[in-house]
């Protein structure tokens, strides 16, 4: 039986990616929920996202790192990222991304998943570039870049931690529990403050003002909105044109008709007044 001293020694010496999984799989039984899991190339091996993916049922949207001993199979050929990038035929412009490519990520244990590769311009030099890769290859390349710009969060939180809140600086102890102890303060320390901004600033927490807003403000349905549209588009060709009524309603049988057969099935042609 260990101890919680014991547990965190036995994560201590063990390999970061074990470590990462299993604090994932600790999330995902608390009652967690999330459908991506978002990292930079500390952990972008394909080894460990076979692992999430075969282990927790989660896709991932990860930064590559540049290796030349790291292969993806695009096209059913074995490349390193270096050489995807290489001869692959860049996007001109301004598009945010230079490279799409649909890849297959595998281990030595014969695993196997479809991913997708999006390359894009370094901001910080224009002459360098970054790839990610996600397992979810029914995401667009802006949505994966997108999505990956949640992670942006995290670095402000470490950021917000060493500077601000004195992670690493404030306690000098070598004791590995002690240490263990300043950081989980810390992260307390954090979210109390993350808290008491959101209660002073947010104005969703102003009791339900926020919640009768939305209910006030209520979308009409599309096929109510495609019924004005039509019925000010009629009484504009009866004022502009002087169409008689057998001409309008001739004109809007003709243009119901020519509608795709799901938007007639939503909406009835309006008879003409």
């Amino acid at each position: 039986m260990w101890s919680l001293a014991g547990k965190r020694r036995k994560r201590a010496i063990s390999k970061a990616p074990d470590v990462m999984v299993e604090k994932l799989k600790k999330a995902l039984k608390a009652g967690h929920q999330a459908k991506y899991v978002l990292f930079d190339t500390w952990f972008s091996s394909p080894k460990t996202i076979l692992r999430i993916h075969r282990e927790c049922r989660i896709d991932t949207i990860v930064m590559i790192k540049k290796s030349s001993k790291v292969f993806y199979e695009p096209d059913g050929r074995r490349m390193n990222i270096k050489q995807i990038f290489a001869s692959g035929r860049k996007r001109r412009g301004r598009s945010r991304y230079l490279l799409l490519v649909d890849v297959v990520l595998s281990d030595r244990d014969g695993n196997a998943i479809p991913a997708r590769i999006v390359c894009v311009r370094n901001r910080n030099n224009c002459k360098d570039w970054i790839a990610f890769i996600s397992t979810d290859v029914s995401l667009e390349p802006e949505e994966i870049l997108r999505i990956y710009g949640k992670r942006w969060d995290i670095e402000v939180f470490f950021k917000t931690c060493k500077s601000i809140l004195h992670l690493g600086s404030e306690c000098h102890c070598l004791f590995y529990d002690a240490l263990n102890a300043h950081v989980s303060l810390v992260f307390i320390r954090y979210m109390l403050l993350s808290l008491q901004k959101r209660c002073s600033e947010d104005d969703r927490t102003i009791g339900e003002l926020f919640l009768v807003m939305v209910d006030e403000l209520v979308d009409i349905t599309f096929a109510h909105a495609m019924r004005l549209i039509v019925d000010a588009m009629l009484q504009t060709l009866r004022e502009h044109f002087g169409l008689t009524e057998d001409q309008l309603l001739a004109f809007t049988r003709q243009f119901y008709e020519s509608l795709p057969a799901s938007y007639r099935h939503f909406i009835q042609a309006p008879a003409v007044p």
